[in-house]
Protein backbone atom coordinates (compact mmCIF):
# COMPACT_ATOMS: atom_id res chain seq x y z
CA UNK A 1 0.00 0.00 0.00
CA UNK A 2 2.79 2.39 0.86
CA UNK A 3 4.10 2.53 -2.69
CA UNK A 4 0.75 2.18 -4.45
CA UNK A 5 0.79 5.60 -6.08
CA UNK A 6 4.39 5.25 -7.27
CA UNK A 7 3.67 1.82 -8.71
CA UNK A 8 0.69 3.16 -10.66
CA UNK A 9 2.76 5.97 -12.15
CA UNK A 10 5.51 3.51 -13.05
CA UNK A 11 3.03 1.33 -14.89
CA UNK A 12 1.63 4.30 -16.80
CA UNK A 13 5.08 5.49 -17.79
CA UNK A 14 6.98 2.29 -18.45
CA UNK A 15 4.69 -0.26 -20.09
CA UNK A 16 4.38 -0.16 -23.86
CA UNK A 17 1.21 0.87 -25.68
CA UNK A 18 -0.76 1.85 -22.59
CA UNK A 19 -3.58 4.38 -23.06
CA UNK A 20 -4.81 5.77 -19.76
CA UNK A 21 -8.11 7.62 -20.25
CA UNK A 22 -9.67 7.73 -16.79
CA UNK A 23 -7.58 10.23 -14.86
CA UNK A 24 -9.81 12.72 -13.07
CA UNK A 25 -9.28 16.31 -11.99
CA UNK A 26 -8.27 17.23 -8.46
CA UNK A 27 -11.07 16.78 -5.93
CA UNK A 28 -12.12 19.04 -3.07
CA UNK A 29 -14.37 18.29 -0.12
CA UNK A 30 -15.13 22.02 0.26
CA UNK A 31 -16.09 22.33 -3.40
CA UNK A 32 -18.86 24.80 -2.52
CA UNK A 33 -16.19 27.43 -1.74
CA UNK A 34 -14.12 26.59 -4.83
CA UNK A 35 -16.79 26.63 -7.53
CA UNK A 36 -14.93 28.77 -10.06
CA UNK A 37 -12.14 26.21 -10.48
CA UNK A 38 -14.67 23.89 -12.16
CA UNK A 39 -17.28 26.33 -13.50
CA UNK A 40 -16.21 29.60 -15.20
CA UNK A 41 -19.80 30.91 -15.12
CA UNK A 42 -19.39 31.41 -11.36
CA UNK A 43 -16.92 34.27 -11.96
CA UNK A 44 -18.30 37.52 -10.56
CA UNK A 45 -21.35 35.87 -8.98
CA UNK A 46 -20.54 36.96 -5.40
CA UNK A 47 -21.36 40.60 -6.19
CA UNK A 48 -17.87 41.84 -5.34
CA UNK A 49 -14.21 40.92 -5.26
CA UNK A 50 -13.65 37.40 -3.91
CA UNK A 51 -10.27 35.69 -3.41
CA UNK A 52 -9.71 32.14 -2.14
CA UNK A 53 -6.68 30.13 -1.02
CA UNK A 54 -7.27 26.40 -0.46
CA UNK A 55 -4.85 23.60 0.37
CA UNK A 56 -5.64 19.87 0.44
CA UNK A 57 -3.38 17.02 1.49
CA UNK A 58 -4.92 13.63 0.76
CA UNK A 59 -4.35 10.22 2.39
CA UNK A 60 -1.80 11.56 4.87
CA UNK A 61 0.91 8.97 5.53
CA UNK A 62 0.71 7.33 2.10
CA UNK A 63 3.85 8.01 0.03
CA UNK A 64 3.09 9.83 -3.21
CA UNK A 65 -0.51 10.68 -2.27
CA UNK A 66 -2.23 13.70 -3.90
CA UNK A 67 -1.32 17.16 -2.62
CA UNK A 68 -3.27 20.11 -4.06
CA UNK A 69 -3.18 23.87 -3.70
CA UNK A 70 -5.50 26.32 -5.41
CA UNK A 71 -5.90 30.07 -5.66
CA UNK A 72 -8.66 31.94 -7.42
CA UNK A 73 -9.84 35.52 -7.58
CA UNK A 74 -12.85 36.95 -9.39
CA UNK A 75 -15.12 39.96 -9.50
CA UNK A 76 -17.92 41.55 -11.52
CA UNK A 77 -16.64 44.27 -13.83
CA UNK A 78 -17.98 46.85 -16.26
CA UNK A 79 -20.32 48.98 -14.21
CA UNK A 80 -23.03 48.75 -11.58
CA UNK A 81 -25.09 46.10 -13.38
CA UNK A 82 -22.31 43.54 -12.77
CA UNK A 83 -23.27 41.48 -15.81
CA UNK A 84 -19.67 40.71 -16.78
CA UNK A 85 -17.46 38.66 -14.49
CA UNK A 86 -13.72 38.08 -14.75
CA UNK A 87 -11.52 35.71 -12.78
CA UNK A 88 -8.18 33.94 -12.51
CA UNK A 89 -7.75 30.36 -11.27
CA UNK A 90 -4.47 28.57 -10.44
CA UNK A 91 -4.34 24.92 -9.32
CA UNK A 92 -1.20 22.95 -8.47
CA UNK A 93 -1.73 19.20 -8.18
CA UNK A 94 1.01 16.74 -7.17
CA UNK A 95 0.73 12.94 -7.23
CA UNK A 96 3.90 10.94 -6.62
CA UNK A 97 6.60 12.12 -9.06
CA UNK A 98 4.08 14.05 -11.21
CA UNK A 99 3.08 17.67 -10.86
CA UNK A 100 0.54 19.62 -12.89
CA UNK A 101 -0.09 23.36 -12.69
CA UNK A 102 -3.29 24.74 -14.21
CA UNK A 103 -3.65 28.45 -14.95
CA UNK A 104 -6.96 29.69 -16.37
CA UNK A 105 -8.72 32.97 -17.03
CA UNK A 106 -12.49 32.83 -16.53
CA UNK A 107 -15.12 35.02 -18.17
CA UNK A 108 -18.85 35.14 -17.49
CA UNK A 109 -21.87 37.05 -18.70
CA UNK A 110 -25.04 37.21 -16.58
CA UNK A 111 -28.62 37.57 -17.81
CA UNK A 112 -31.41 38.67 -15.47
CA UNK A 113 -34.17 36.12 -16.03
CA UNK A 114 -36.47 37.57 -13.36
CA UNK A 115 -36.41 39.87 -10.33
CA UNK A 116 -34.45 37.20 -8.43
CA UNK A 117 -33.14 34.84 -11.11
CA UNK A 118 -29.68 35.18 -12.67
CA UNK A 119 -28.36 32.97 -15.48
CA UNK A 120 -24.61 33.16 -16.13
CA UNK A 121 -22.72 31.79 -19.14
CA UNK A 122 -18.99 31.22 -18.74
CA UNK A 123 -15.85 30.47 -20.68
CA UNK A 124 -12.47 29.30 -19.40
CA UNK A 125 -9.19 29.59 -21.30
CA UNK A 126 -5.63 28.79 -20.29
CA UNK A 127 -3.38 25.80 -20.04
CA UNK A 128 -1.37 23.57 -17.76
CA UNK A 129 2.22 22.52 -17.24
CA UNK A 130 3.22 18.92 -16.61
CA UNK A 131 6.33 17.72 -14.75
CA UNK A 132 7.23 14.05 -14.31
CA UNK A 133 10.36 13.17 -12.30
CA UNK A 134 11.21 9.62 -13.30
CA UNK A 135 14.26 9.83 -11.05
CA UNK A 136 11.93 9.61 -8.02
CA UNK A 137 10.48 6.25 -9.09
CA UNK A 138 11.54 2.90 -7.64
CA UNK A 139 12.66 1.51 -10.97
CA UNK A 140 12.67 -2.26 -11.35
CA UNK A 141 14.78 -1.91 -14.48
CA UNK A 142 17.31 0.86 -13.90
CA UNK A 143 18.34 0.84 -17.54
CA UNK A 144 14.86 1.39 -19.00
CA UNK A 145 15.35 4.08 -21.70
CA UNK A 146 11.81 5.40 -21.20
CA UNK A 147 12.66 6.48 -17.63
CA UNK A 148 15.95 8.28 -18.21
CA UNK A 149 14.66 11.76 -19.10
CA UNK A 150 12.32 13.76 -16.89
CA UNK A 151 9.42 15.70 -18.39
CA UNK A 152 9.63 19.37 -17.46
CA UNK A 153 7.03 22.08 -17.99
CA UNK A 154 5.24 20.39 -20.87
CA UNK A 155 2.50 22.86 -21.86
CA UNK A 156 -0.99 21.89 -22.97
CA UNK A 157 -3.75 24.42 -23.80
CA UNK A 158 -7.18 24.26 -22.21
CA UNK A 159 -10.66 25.59 -22.98
CA UNK A 160 -13.75 25.11 -20.83
CA UNK A 161 -17.37 26.27 -20.57
CA UNK A 162 -20.17 26.36 -18.04
CA UNK A 163 -23.60 27.68 -17.09
CA UNK A 164 -24.70 28.74 -13.62
CA UNK A 165 -28.15 29.77 -12.38
CA UNK A 166 -28.97 31.30 -9.00
CA UNK A 167 -32.19 32.59 -7.50
CA UNK A 168 -31.41 35.43 -5.07
CA UNK A 169 -29.76 33.84 -2.01
CA UNK A 170 -31.94 30.69 -2.00
CA UNK A 171 -30.68 28.13 -4.52
CA UNK A 172 -28.25 27.54 -7.36
CA UNK A 173 -27.54 25.00 -10.11
CA UNK A 174 -24.58 24.73 -12.46
CA UNK A 175 -23.31 22.52 -15.29
CA UNK A 176 -19.78 22.74 -16.68
CA UNK A 177 -16.98 21.05 -18.60
CA UNK A 178 -13.77 22.83 -17.51
CA UNK A 179 -11.52 20.85 -19.89
CA UNK A 180 -12.99 20.58 -23.39
CA UNK A 181 -9.63 19.64 -24.95
CA UNK A 182 -8.50 16.04 -24.51
CA UNK A 183 -4.82 16.21 -23.59
CA UNK A 184 -2.31 13.51 -24.51
CA UNK A 185 0.67 13.93 -22.22
CA UNK A 186 3.00 11.52 -24.01
CA UNK A 187 3.56 11.30 -27.74
CA UNK A 188 3.81 8.17 -29.88
CA UNK A 189 7.62 8.17 -29.69
CA UNK A 190 7.43 7.19 -26.02
CA UNK A 191 5.35 4.08 -26.83
CA UNK A 192 2.87 5.11 -24.14
CA UNK A 193 0.32 7.84 -23.62
CA UNK A 194 -1.84 9.25 -20.84
CA UNK A 195 -4.98 11.02 -21.98
CA UNK A 196 -7.10 13.34 -19.84
CA UNK A 197 -10.74 13.11 -20.89
CA UNK A 198 -13.42 15.76 -20.46
CA UNK A 199 -14.77 15.99 -16.91
CA UNK A 200 -18.41 17.11 -16.63
CA UNK A 201 -19.60 18.71 -13.36
CA UNK A 202 -23.13 19.21 -12.06
CA UNK A 203 -23.48 21.28 -8.87
CA UNK A 204 -26.44 22.53 -6.89
CA UNK A 205 -27.67 23.64 -3.50
CA UNK A 206 -30.62 25.13 -1.59
CA UNK A 207 -30.66 27.37 1.48
CA UNK A 208 -33.39 26.83 4.09
CA UNK A 209 -34.02 29.58 6.65
CA UNK A 210 -34.71 27.56 9.81
CA UNK A 211 -35.03 30.71 11.95
CA UNK A 212 -33.47 34.15 12.19
CA UNK A 213 -30.16 32.69 13.43
CA UNK A 214 -29.88 29.39 11.57
CA UNK A 215 -29.63 28.49 7.87
CA UNK A 216 -29.33 24.98 6.46
CA UNK A 217 -27.87 24.25 3.03
CA UNK A 218 -27.86 20.81 1.41
CA UNK A 219 -25.61 20.75 -1.64
CA UNK A 220 -24.20 18.28 -4.15
CA UNK A 221 -21.50 17.89 -6.75
CA UNK A 222 -21.52 15.16 -9.40
CA UNK A 223 -18.54 14.50 -11.67
CA UNK A 224 -18.50 12.24 -14.73
CA UNK A 225 -15.62 11.24 -16.99
CA UNK A 226 -15.29 8.48 -19.56
CA UNK A 227 -13.65 5.36 -18.17
CA UNK A 228 -14.23 6.13 -14.46
CA UNK A 229 -17.16 5.64 -12.06
CA UNK A 230 -19.57 8.51 -11.52
CA UNK A 231 -18.45 10.53 -8.48
CA UNK A 232 -21.02 12.15 -6.21
CA UNK A 233 -20.44 14.43 -3.20
CA UNK A 234 -23.40 15.11 -0.91
CA UNK A 235 -23.07 17.83 1.73
CA UNK A 236 -25.19 19.50 4.42
CA UNK A 237 -23.91 22.75 5.96
CA UNK A 238 -25.48 24.76 8.76
CA UNK A 239 -24.75 28.48 9.23
CA UNK A 240 -25.34 29.98 12.68
CA UNK A 241 -25.63 33.74 13.27
CA UNK A 242 -23.81 34.41 9.97
CA UNK A 243 -20.60 33.36 11.73
CA UNK A 244 -20.21 29.64 12.37
CA UNK A 245 -20.51 26.92 9.73
CA UNK A 246 -20.56 23.22 10.48
CA UNK A 247 -21.22 20.45 7.98
CA UNK A 248 -21.13 16.79 7.07
CA UNK A 249 -20.37 15.31 3.66
CA UNK A 250 -20.35 11.93 1.97
CA UNK A 251 -18.38 11.07 -1.15
CA UNK A 252 -20.26 8.13 -2.64
CA UNK A 253 -18.54 4.83 -1.79
CA UNK A 254 -15.37 6.74 -0.90
CA UNK A 255 -15.30 8.96 2.19
CA UNK A 256 -17.10 10.63 5.08
CA UNK A 257 -16.17 14.24 5.84
CA UNK A 258 -16.58 16.92 8.47
CA UNK A 259 -16.46 20.67 7.72
CA UNK A 260 -16.00 23.71 9.92
CA UNK A 261 -16.01 27.39 9.02
CA UNK A 262 -15.76 30.69 10.84
CA UNK A 263 -16.53 34.16 9.47
CA UNK A 264 -13.68 36.01 11.17
CA UNK A 265 -14.95 39.37 9.94
CA UNK A 266 -17.23 40.77 7.25
CA UNK A 267 -14.35 40.27 4.81
CA UNK A 268 -12.52 37.16 6.00
CA UNK A 269 -13.60 33.51 6.32
CA UNK A 270 -11.55 30.54 7.52
CA UNK A 271 -12.53 26.93 6.87
CA UNK A 272 -11.34 23.41 7.64
CA UNK A 273 -12.30 19.97 6.32
CA UNK A 274 -11.40 16.37 7.15
CA UNK A 275 -12.08 13.19 5.14
CA UNK A 276 -11.95 9.60 6.29
CA UNK A 277 -12.02 6.88 3.65
CA UNK A 278 -14.75 4.26 3.93
CA UNK A 279 -12.90 1.94 1.54
CA UNK A 280 -10.13 -0.52 2.43
CA UNK A 281 -7.65 2.32 1.87
CA UNK A 282 -9.04 4.05 4.94
CA UNK A 283 -8.28 1.05 7.14
CA UNK A 284 -4.56 0.92 6.41
CA UNK A 285 -2.06 2.25 8.95
CA UNK A 286 -0.47 4.37 6.22
CA UNK A 287 -3.57 6.56 5.75
CA UNK A 288 -4.52 9.11 8.44
CA UNK A 289 -7.22 10.73 6.32
CA UNK A 290 -7.32 13.86 4.16
CA UNK A 291 -7.21 17.48 5.35
CA UNK A 292 -8.29 20.76 3.76
CA UNK A 293 -7.97 24.35 4.90
CA UNK A 294 -9.09 27.50 3.10
CA UNK A 295 -9.04 31.26 3.55
CA UNK A 296 -11.50 33.49 1.68
CA UNK A 297 -11.15 37.27 1.47
CA UNK A 298 -13.97 39.49 0.28
CA UNK A 299 -13.75 43.24 0.96
CA UNK A 300 -17.33 44.30 1.68
CA UNK A 301 -19.31 47.42 0.92
CA UNK A 302 -21.64 47.31 3.93
CA UNK A 303 -24.04 49.78 2.32
CA UNK A 304 -24.83 47.13 -0.33
CA UNK A 305 -24.18 43.74 1.30
CA UNK A 306 -25.54 43.22 4.80
CA UNK A 307 -24.09 39.74 5.40
CA UNK A 308 -21.94 37.15 3.60
CA UNK A 309 -23.96 35.01 1.17
CA UNK A 310 -24.15 31.28 1.88
CA UNK A 311 -23.03 30.28 -1.65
Amino acid sequence: MKNKILILVTLISAFSFIDVSAQQDAQFTQYMYNTMSVNPAYAGSRDGLSALLLYRTQWVGLDGAPDTGTFNIHSPIGGEDGKVGLGLSVVNDRIGPTQETYVDVDFSYTINTSDKGRLSLGLKAGGHLLDVKYSELNQYNAGDPLLQTDIENKFSPNVGAGIYYRSADKWYLGLSVPNLLETKHFDEASLSQATERMNAYLIGGYVFDINTDLKLKPAFLMKAVTGAPLQADLTVNALYKEKFTVGLAYRWSAALSGLLGYQVSDSLMLGFGYDREVTDLGQTQFNSGSFEVFLRFEPRDLTKILSPRFF
